[in-house]
């Protein structure tokens, strides 16, 4: 049985291992950059085939920023490659829906490699689960070109459901805008 303190130093690595995972789709953020990875948890699994000795697994929790998104085979792919070349015998991922994945959730970090990757980063706050007030407007989108804000949009789905499709009527490069959710 592991000490509370080696467990935390063991889950922190994990979380670690877990974090340099990239989102497919969007190759330069990583899972948690998106804040789609939302736990890591060590635990002893017992080798039931003969009685062996423990070994270390990890159950790792992710949201996804749509429920029927599909990059989410490929991330969890790539979080199993990535614990099994780290040495754990066991790799469960847990995808949770509840509550439902917001912009809100993502680093200033990952947002800044969404604008210098040419993405515009989502702007504002989702204020997720508290639509009660006042309705929201649309505000320009600043160019992650040239940082115009006379832009336009050209349709609200992009390359995925999670962006839209804007253009720059300055420079006139089109880019995408990665929706407040």
């Amino acid at each position: 049985m592991l000490a509370r303190s080696e467990m935390q130093t063991q889950e922190q690595r994990a979380w670690d291992i877990a974090s340099t995972v990239c989102d497919p789709e969007i190759p330069v953020l990583t899972i948690e950059d998106l804040g789609i990875l939302r736990g890591v948890r060590v635990t002893e699994a017992t080798d039931l085939h003969d009685g062996g000795p423990a070994s270390t697994a990890v159950e790792v929790t992710i949201t996804p920023t749509y429920s029927g998104c599909p990059a989410l085979d490929a991330i969890g792919d790539d979080l199993r490659k990535a614990f099994e070349k780290a040495g754990y015998a066991s790799v469960d991922i847990n995808l949770v829906l509840a509550p439902a994945w917001t912009t809100d959730w993502m680093t200033e970090s990952g947002k800044a490699k969404l604008q210098e990757y040419g993405i515009a980063p989502p702007t504002g706050s989702s204020k997720a689960g508290g639509h009660s007030g006042p309705v929201r407007l649309s505000l320009a989108v600043k160019c992650p070109q040239c940082s115009s804000l006379n832009t336009k949009e050209l349709t609200r789905f992009g390359s995925t459901s999670c962006k839209a499709l804007f253009v720059c009527q300055d420079c006139k490069e089109p880019f995408d805008y990665f929706k407040v959710l």
